[in-house]
């Protein structure tokens, strides 16, 4: 099925993550955009001593730069303000037996689109979710791909003008008295205050930093473009290599590179080519192969989980002080959530550190199964629990501590 053929059937979910300048209200972008305006200052102020706008070439040289700056800014903002594309709540598939191949999410109380995955950070279903980037503060994602990828591309190209006209203005800058004495005249005549030397020189290490920290974002984004794979679909398309299966998996969206392409890069009307809900399949493939692929997963994670049962309380903590120095030290590193724990609650745990555990809390019997009850899961220490002992020879259904 091609996403054509289904693009009529669902809403339009372009601005249905779409929040304005009102998202840049946060630590993430705000220090972000305070990194754009520092490093632009300072290379404008330099690149009007190095290269002066009445000398040859100045002007166009200023202007190049500034055009950076405004991209940059401009795909920040549009990736931020737009957002990935949010999948309605309470969702479901005009098929209705469709939803027996979808997963239901119990936060959005509706079923998740093909490649959505929820995200805790924005507490709704993201379209083609990648990663929740904290520099825009949303996800990148379906409907700000595009965007986001610019704004990679066009900030280590700034930066790299920036980083030459820094570079040449602190060379010209610690020599001009040599220039003075020995120079011909022609040269630069850049001249530093304290601070502006300070500044200067933190510019040009914010420049390094983004040139290489973000140019490797480029290269990864890059690489998932031109697979048509996200970060998410990446790890479920390894893991199904480790699953007993009688056949292999075909990742169903990798159309060749130049159709992967240009379902996200240079189309027509700027935006991606999907409407979010459905995607051109590779030939002998259906819209439901990843989705199906992963809940096979899970159930197999499931089958592997072990049960525990709380016999100390755990309020949640990211450093739970009172548990001890070890516990408090040796915590995941991770912004996943941390579950409460009561004496007497149940946990099926899939995931072991040292002296953490995570896990989903079980509930009552009267509560399983009901798409109300939200679901609490996270890290938790694992002195907090006992393993609950079964088939052990015993029989007694007893607790054994860890």
């Amino acid at each position: 099925m091609e996403a054509s053929k289904s693009r009529t059937e669902e809403p339009d979910c372009r601005f249905s993550s779409y929040l304005g300048p009102i998202r840049l209200l946060h630590w993430g972008p705000i220090i972000a955009i305070i990194i754009i305006l520092w490093i632009s200052i300072f290379t404008v102020y330099c690149d009007l001593m190095f290269w002066p706008i009445d000398s040859d070439g100045g002007i166009t040289n200023l202007a190049i730069f500034l055009t950076w700056v405004s991209l940059v800014f401009y795909h920040h903002y549009r990736a931020s303000a737009i957002g990935p594309g949010f999948v309605p709540l309470k969702w479901k598939p005009r098929n209705p037996k469709d939803c027996d191949k979808l997963q239901f999410c119990l936060t959005c109380q509706g079923y998740k689109a093909p490649r959505s995955h929820h995200c805790r950070k924005c507490n709704r279903c993201v379209m083609k979710m990648d990663h929740h980037c904290p520099w825009i503060n949303v996800c990148c994602g379906h409907m700000n791909h595009a965007s986001f990828t610019y704004f990679l591309f066009f900030a280590p190209v700034g930066c790299i003008h920036a980083f030459y006209i820094l570079a040449m203005s602190l060379y010209y800058g610690f020599n001009i008295r040599w220039y003075i004495q020995f120079g011909d005249g022609t040269e630069p005549r850049v001249i530093f205050s304290l601070y502006t030397l300070i500044g200067s020189m933190f510019a040009i290490g914010l420049a390094f930093g983004i040139i290489i920290s973000v140019g490797i974002l480029l290269i990864v984004q890059t690489k998932a473009i031109w697979r048509n794979r996200t970060g998410i679909e990446d790890w479920i398309e390894q893991k199904s290599t480790y699953r007993d299966r009688d056949d292999d998996f075909v990742y169903p969206y990798d159309l060749g590179v130049r159709r992967n392409i240009s379902q996200v890069l240079f189309t027509s009307n700027g935006w991606p080519k999907s409407n979010g809900f459905y995607w051109d399949v590779k030939e002998g493939c259906t819209q439901f192969d990843l989705t199906i692929e992963q809940k096979l997963q899970k159930a197999d994670k499931k089958a592997r989980s072990l049960e525990y049962v709380g016999i100390k309380n755990y309020s949640g903590s990211f450093f739970p002080i009172t548990h001890g120095p070890c516990v408090c030290c040796c915590f995941p590193w991770s912004d996943e959530p941390r579950v409460p724990i009561a004496p007497g609650d149940r946990i099926s745990v899939t995931r072991w550190r040292k002296r953490w555990l995570y896990g989903d809390k079980i509930f009552s019997q009267s509560k399983i199964g009901d798409n109300s009850v939200p679901r609490e899961r996270g890290w938790f220490p694992k002195h907090c629990v006992a393993s609950v002992a079964e088939n052990n020879g015993s029989g007694d259904g007893k607790c054994k501590k860890n």
